[in-house]
């Protein structure tokens, strides 16, 4: 166990403790929840409930437990997944639904990392172990177009262009409804979900993120839309567009309706990573990848142009 004592930051004045504690240690909420539950977590020498808030300047000591190992890559071929391109530097996969980029704790399925080993695609070195050569993540429910560094320049290259914001990331999602203006920006900030550790929402305090959409089909109860990220939070288009009451179909997680999923065979949400463009790393030539929508979302789409 790691014991660790230190004043609350001025930035931290007035938050819930247990929010406080997954603020500084970097655990999730129910982690430090838990963890003020237990009764490590003390607050001026005296344990408090997770709801307390707390006051800049107050003595704040916590008993962290052991850090989770992460868990190896394992070399395991996924079934659908394709590689659209690979050179000496870089490999593009079309990833199918209910694949993890990486492997992570608490994950037992398929990844990208480990199909590509068992393709024999040897990637980057650099980043922590099982996640090596990963320059940005979809999440499992998402499918499409996803690339991972194969060198060690191209995994340098395109960490700064994805953090540069010099990456065009585009998505097509159907979301409910039909949106206001057809065209438009959500510019607003991420957090996780005060409640729900599993989710995110925005929040007053979050990270900035900026989501771009352009509709190119409405139906009579959704819409197909194309998205451009500006920023790449974690599960930022199904955030902000279920914030606009209009979240998108299928995704019962962020409030979409179960009947009109169910009538259109989803299990998950209507939401692909359709193109991919940035400058390759070795050429410095601009390279442009798009992704065919999979058979259930293809079916989804079909059903929602018939019975309108």
């Amino acid at each position: 166990m790691n014991a660790r004592s230190l004043p609350v930051p001025d930035g931290l004045d007035g938050m819930r403790l247990d929010q406080a504690v997954s603020r500084l240690f970097g655990l999730s909420r129910t982690a430090a929840a838990s963890l003020v539950e237990n009764g490590d977590a003390l607050v001026d020498g005296i344990p408090r409930p997770k709801s307390d808030k707390v006051a800049a300047g107050a003595w704040l000591e916590v008993t962290l437990p052991p850090p989770v190992t992460a868990p190896a890559v394992v070399s395991e071929p996924v079934h659908g997944m394709g590689i659209i391109y690979s050179d000496d530097d870089i490999v593009v996969v079309d990833k199918p639904v209910g694949v993890a980029a990486h492997p992570s704790p608490g994950w037992t399925g398929p990844t990208v990392i480990g199909g590509l080993a068992a393709m024999g695609q040897n990637v980057a070195t650099s980043g922590a172990a099982e996640r090596q050569g990963v320059v940005h993540r979809l999440d499992v429910g998402t499918t499409g177009l996803m690339v991972v560094a194969k060198s060690e320049l191209a995994y340098s290259m395109l960490k700064r262009a994805f953090k540069e914001r010099e990456v065009d990331k585009r998505y097509h999602a159907i979301v409910q409804g039909h949106l206001d203006p057809l065209r438009g920006t959500i510019d607003a900030p991420i957090d996780r979900h005060p409640t729900a550790d599993y989710k995110f929402a925005v929040m007053s305090g979050g990270k900035p993120s900026v989501t771009h959409y352009d509709t190119l089909e409405a139906f009579r109860s959704a819409s197909l839309i194309d998205v451009k990220l500006e920023t790449g939070r974690t599960h930022q288009i199904r955030v902000h567009f279920s914030a606009m009451r209009h979240p998108c179909v299928g995704d019962l997680t962020y409030g979409a309706d179960p009947t009109l999923a169910a009538r259109l065979q989803l299990g998950r949400q209507w939401l692909h990573a359709r193109e991919l463009a940035f400058l390759h790393p070795r050429t410095q030539e601009e390279v442009r990848f798009v992704s065919d929508y999979p058979d259930d979302l293809g079916y989804a789409l079909d059903v929602l142009r018939d019975i309108s």
